[in-house]
């Protein structure tokens, strides 16, 4: 069974993020045996003065193959339990992913651009029966948490911090298509206008590489190389997937 998992506000302002917290808990339910992780992403949600949180308002999702949701879910609850921080309040969704409804993704879409509440996402992870619980604090990551898994589920949100495999941040100076997408997961490099380019096209890494989720498959997004220093492309600047993924 594939599972998704969403985390939010395990972090407090003097510590590191959530993304370094859920990269952490997938490398220790590897370990622990509980499965394999398929990647984990961040997904931006609304930024505004009466939504209490530490920096940007964010929060992640992991996909996780594992035939054991029981004991998926109580290792999660137990790690954050053990991991959050004072001063925060951490929310954890675990849900089946051939079980997330339409309101989930909804909800997660709303989470972009309204302020909600606790209360909803309770009622909605209830009559769905999905595993939504609060870890510390008053308990608001649980908004977060949900949207994470439902934005996720759309196939059209957030951009990923890790994936299994080959990483893209440690690509460096002028390479290929093939030898991009060789030991990731990338399903193909895109270029902003929609092309997609062959294997032996060269392209310029950037010092912040970081793949997108677009209709369900997995871009590294490119750009015209006007300074045109060996390769024709060079992979977009953060700024842009930045204000894509946002």
């Amino acid at each position: 069974m594939t599972f998704f998992i969403g985390i939010d506000d395990t972090d407090n302002k003097g510590s590191r993020g959530t993304g370094f917290r859920s990269r952490q808990m997938a490398s220790e339910l590897e370990l622990a045996g509980f499965g394999h992780v398929r990647g984990i992403m961040r997904h931006q949600l609304l930024c505004h003065e009466d939504i209490p949180s530490t920096s940007q308002n964010s929060s992640n999702s992991l996909i996780v193959d594992c035939c054991d949701s029981e004991g998926l879910r109580s290792f999660c609850r137990n790690f954050l339990i053990r991991e959050v921080l004072p001063g925060s309040n951490g929310g954890l969704c675990v849900v089946d992913g051939d079980k997330i409804p339409d309101e989930v993704e909804e909800w997660g879409r709303r989470a972009k651009s309204e302020i909600i509440n606790q209360g909803e996402a309770v009622e909605i992870a209830t009559r769905n029966n999905i595993f939504l619980t609060g870890i510390c604090g008053n308990n608001g990551g649980i908004i977060g948490a949900l949207a994470a898994v439902g934005l996720r589920k759309t196939g059209n949100d957030g951009r990923f911090i890790w994936q299994p495999g080959k990483q893209l941040r440690d690509l460096q100076g002028s390479i290929t298509v093939e030898e991009l997408k060789r030991g990731t997961l990338i399903d193909d490099i895109m270029s902003k206008d929609g092309k997609i380019l062959s294997p032996d096209e060269m392209i310029d890494m950037t010092d912040w590489v970081r793949a997108v989720l677009i209709n369900y498959k997995t871009y590294v997004l490119v750009e015209r190389n006007l300074k045109r220093s060996g390769s024709e492309w060079k992979t977009v600047d953060r700024e842009y997937i930045k204000k894509l993924s946002s």
